[in-house]
């Protein structure tokens, strides 16, 4: 029996971790031993490279947020001779579109494809028209991560990347308002959240004893004066970015707006939700259109019935 995928949709993650983790749990369940050719679409910054360590830990890219690993590409200096040494190579698209025509790029994937091997393409849809060859496993990473395995009718690797592209600033958006709203908790004297998670168009703070005497309004005005204040939100390293003049823990620092003000409208939920299940209270943040028609919680325990059963 032949199982076929149309899509799987998860949250794209803000973390290193999570999202390492998560590219792990999509070759486990998605990937075939025999799949030669893999796809990944998404804006500079959405987490590709992340997401390749996870599906093929021990890949060396050719390329990633650090800077250039390998030059050439070892999937074009191996065209050239038509001998292709390694099993599972990695293009960046984008990146190498500077030094290579899309031309020599789509023949050199061509000649491993002929030779049974895997290669790895990022910004897969600006080589898709050259190449004329669909993924066996495409890859887009915007707010979501959603994952296909294209048939005789698509998707069109173009137009998966125009709804990743638009997504993205959404998840940057509740990415930097989460941070922000950890640091109101903080200058407001507060315990800082123990756990995130995320929802659409916003975020989770999860506790396992919610802070007592916690004035959720107040919370949301600090944040809201960052916002209106546009603060910068600026890169420090792998575990830090700045916002203003102040240095903050991030496990996902490149992922942000690039001031406060990118955000956009916002609003802290006024009520903690209690997960009978989990045994956590919830906090949530939303941003944008989501800020301004909250969604309503379905199966979680409101505050007052939290009150009433400890």
């Amino acid at each position: 029996m032949v199982v076929s995928l149309d899509r799987a949709v998860y949250f794209a993650p803000r973390g290193r971790k999570r999202l390492m983790y998560l590219g792990n749990l999509i070759a486990q369940r998605y990937l075939n031993p025999e799949d030669r050719l893999v796809g990944l679409v998404g804006d500079a910054g959405a987490g590709k490279s992340l997401l390749i360590r996870g599906m093929f830990p021990g890949l060396v890219l050719t390329n990633d947020d650090d800077g250039i690993n390998v030059r050439p590409a070892p999937v074009l200096a191996d065209a050239q001779d038509g001998h292709f040494r390694t099993h599972t190579y990695h293009l960046d698209v984008r990146f190498e579109a500077a030094f290579t025509s899309y031309g020599e790029m789509a023949q050199a994937v061509r000649g491993a494809l002929r030779a049974h091997r895997r290669v790895v393409v990022e910004h897969f849809e600006q080589l898709f028209p050259t190449l004329q060859i669909n993924a066996e496993v495409l890859i887009g990473i915007g707010e979501e991560v959603v994952v296909y395995r294209p048939g005789v009718f698509g998707p069109d690797p173009r137009r998966v990347a125009d709804q990743v592209f638009a997504s993205l600033k959404y998840r940057k958006a509740a990415h930097s308002a989460e941070d922000l709203t950890t640091l109101a908790f903080a200058k407001l004297g507060y315990d800082e959240p123990e756990i995130h998670s995320d929802v659409p168009r916003g975020f989770l703070l999860e506790f396992t004893h919610p802070p007592r005497e916690l004035d959720l309004e107040a919370v949301e005005r600090v944040v809201n004066e960052f916002i209106a204040a546009d603060v910068p939100i600026c890169y420090v390293d792998d575990e830090h970015i700045r916002v203003g003049d102040v240095l903050h823990a991030c496990s996902g620092p490149r992922l942000h707006v690039q001031s406060a003000g990118g955000i956009g409208r916002f609003r802290l939920m006024k009520d903690f939700l209690y997960d009978p299940i989990t045994h956590l209270y919830l906090l949530a943040g939303l941003v944008g259109e989501a800020a301004e028609h909250p969604p309503q919680p379905v199966g979680l325990c409101p505050e007052e019935v939290i009150n009433g059963t400890p």
